[in-house]
C-alpha cells in the first residue's frame, strides 16, 4: 500500500510551511507529498528530502487562468504513476491533524468503503497569535464548519446524498476509485465549479460519499472577499460551464450578488453573463478557499 498526498499551490509558501510541518507529525507518514506548483516557479523541487520524499511538479497557468482542476489530475497522475494506490488531497491552506492520514488509508483499504469518496472535516482557525498556530492545540481552536457532517470519532458515515456538500479542501480516493471517477474535468478554469462538478461525476458513477471524522484537518486563517469579486471572470464562466452539463446553476448566492452589484446580468433565459462594469476586479493571488 503506497499513500500520496497531493497538494495543489500558487503562492502561501508559508502555509504551505505548516502543511509539512503537519504531515511530519502524523501517525503514518505519507510515501510521498505531491506538490503541483501552478506558475509559482518560488517553490524549489524538494524531492529527496527526508523522512518521505517530495515531489514538485511545475504548470504554467492557462489562458491566463489558474488551471486548478489540471493541477489535481496531474498530481494524481504523477502519485499513481510513482505506485500510490491511495491519494489524499489537501488543500495548501489545511494543516492535518495526526490521525488524518492514518483514517483516510484506513477508509480507504477497508472492504466497505474502498470504493468510496472519502471527505473529513475540516475546521477553520481564528488568525494565528503571536509565535504562529501551535501545533498540539489545533482541535481546541479550530471551528467545524456547521454544514458538513460530523460523526461521531473513530465513525464513518456512509451516504449518498449531499454530493453538493463535498469539497476539494480535504479528500481521498483509492486509485481505483479515481480512474471510476475519471478525475477532474480540465475544461473548468480558474475559481469556481470544478468541486460540485467532480462529486457530480461521482455520484453518477455510483461512488458513495464517506464522512471519515478521524481524517481531520485544520484550515489556516486568510483574508477573504465575499462575494470573491476578484474571480467574478471564472466564476460566471465556470457557472455557465456546469450549466451545460448538468442543468443547475452551481455558486447561485453570488451570482446573484454579483447580479445585485451590476457585475453580471440575467438573460431570458435565465442564464448569467458578465456585464461591462467600470468596477475594479483586481487580480488577487488564488486562495483556494472562499
Amino acid at each position: 500500500m503506497t499513500l500520496a498526498v497531493v497538494t495543489i499551490v500558487h503562492g502561501r509558501h508559508d502555509h504551505l510551511a505548516l502543511q509539512e510541518a503537519g504531515l511530519l507529525r502524523s501517525t503514518r507518514l505519507p510515501d510521498v507529498h505531491v506538490v503541483v506548483a501552478m506558475d509559482d516557479p518560488a517553490i524549489a523541487d524538494l524531492a529527496g528530502r527526508d523522512p518521505f520524499p517530495r515531489r514538485v511538479i511545475h504548470v504554467p497557468r492557462e489562458n491566463g487562468h489558474l488551471p486548478l482542476a489540471r493541477a489535481r489530475n496531474i498530481g494524481a497522475q504523477t502519485a499513481i504513476a510513482g505506485g500510490a494506490t491511495v491519494l489524499v488531497f489537501l488543500d495548501v491552506d489545511c494543516i492535518p491533524g495526526p490521525g488524518l492520514v492514518r483514517a483516510y488509508e484506513d477508509a480507504a483499504i477497508h472492504p466497505a468503503t474502498s470504493r468510496d469518496l472519502l471527505c473529513g472535516p475540516v475546521s477553520y482557525l481564528p488568525p494565528p497569535p503571536p509565535g504562529g498556530y501551535p501545533l498540539d492545540d489545533l482541535p481546541s481552536l479550530g471551528e467545524p464548519h456547521a454544514a458538513r457532517p460530523l460523526p461521531p470519532p473513530g465513525t464513518v458515515e456512509r451516504s449518498r446524498e449531499g454530493y453538493e456538500l463535498f469539497w476539494s479542501l480535504s479528500f481521498a480516493v483509492a486509485s481505483d476509485t479515481w480512474f471510476d471517477i475519471g478525475g477532474f474535468d480540465e475544461a473548468y478554469l480558474g475559481y469556481g465549479g470544478e468541486d460540485t462538478d467532480f462529486a457530480l461525476r461521482a455520484q453518477a458513477a455510483g461512488t458513495v460519499l464517506a464522512w471519515v471524522r478521524d481524517a481531520e484537518a485544520f484550515h489556516q486563517h486568510h483574508p477573504v472577499s465575499s462575494p470573491p469579486l476578484e474571480h467574478v471572470d471564472d466564476i460566471v464562466r465556470n457557472a455557465r460551464l456546469f450549466h451545460e452539463r448538468w442543468g443547475t446553476w452551481p455558486m447561485g448566492g453570488w451570482l446573484d450578488e454579483f447580479e445585485r452589484r451590476g457585475l453580471v446580468r440575467r438573460g431570458s433565459d435565465g442564464s448569467y453573463e458578465l456585464a461591462a462594469t467600470d468596477e475594479s476586479r483586481d487580480d488577487q493571488q488564488w486562495s483556494g478557499q472562499p
